[in-house]
């Protein structure tokens, strides 16, 4: 069974404290099953946890505050990098050189996610592309957050502006997650 680390789910649970407030932490909550709900009101970052309960918190938080759109996901991951990139995993960042850091791809991966891979593949000076392969679970908002978390994660290695398109999705049909980074 795919699992995800507890500072997944801690940085939606305080990216929606911090943009939305307490009040819709606890009706994101509210929308769960009571064993998801006893399980998110006290994570620890350092915990593995069913991505199942990520995926339905995800669900909850597209119901609960997305009116349906997933756009907030794209926000949240820009937010999960700053809050891990910032402290927990900063030794990931490679001042001004993003190839360096996209070729942590691997090993960024295996310290968020319990199964699967991804890997880095250089395409040019300033492009790139990351491929994730034989993850248990998927789904299209955590995709989001990986492209928000990319983008951020680049601008604070000073590589502003980056691009980062997911181009193929396995929650929309697709063999493998892919995508596509230029700088």
């Amino acid at each position: 069974m795919q699992q995800i680390k507890g500072a997944v789910l801690k940085s939606r649970l305080g990216y929606i404290e911090e943009h939305f407030g307490k009040d819709a932490v606890a009706r994101v909550l509210d929308a769960l099953p009571p064993d998801d709900q006893r399980s998110l009101k006290l994570v620890f970052t350092s915990n593995w946890y069913p991505f199942a309960v990520g995926k339905r918190l995800d669900d909850a938080i597209v119901q609960v505050l997305g009116g349906g759109k997933t756009e907030v996901f794209e926000k949240l991951g820009e937010a999960s990098a700053v809050k891990n990139l910032g402290s927990l995993h900063a030794g990931y960042l490679t001042r001004g050189d993003a190839h360096g850091f996209l070729a942590k791809a691997p090993q960024i991966y295996a310290a968020y996610y319990e199964t699967g891979r991804r890997e880095y593949q250089r395409t040019g000076d300033r492009s790139a592309t990351l491929t994730t392969y034989d993850a248990e679970t998927f789904s299209a908002p955590d995709c989001l957050t990986v492209v928000g978390w990319y983008k951020k994660a680049l601008d604070m290695c000073g590589v502003p502006n980056a691009k980062v398109r997911e181009t193929e999705c396995r929650a929309n049909g697709g063999a493998v997650c892919r995508y596509e980074i230029s700088w």
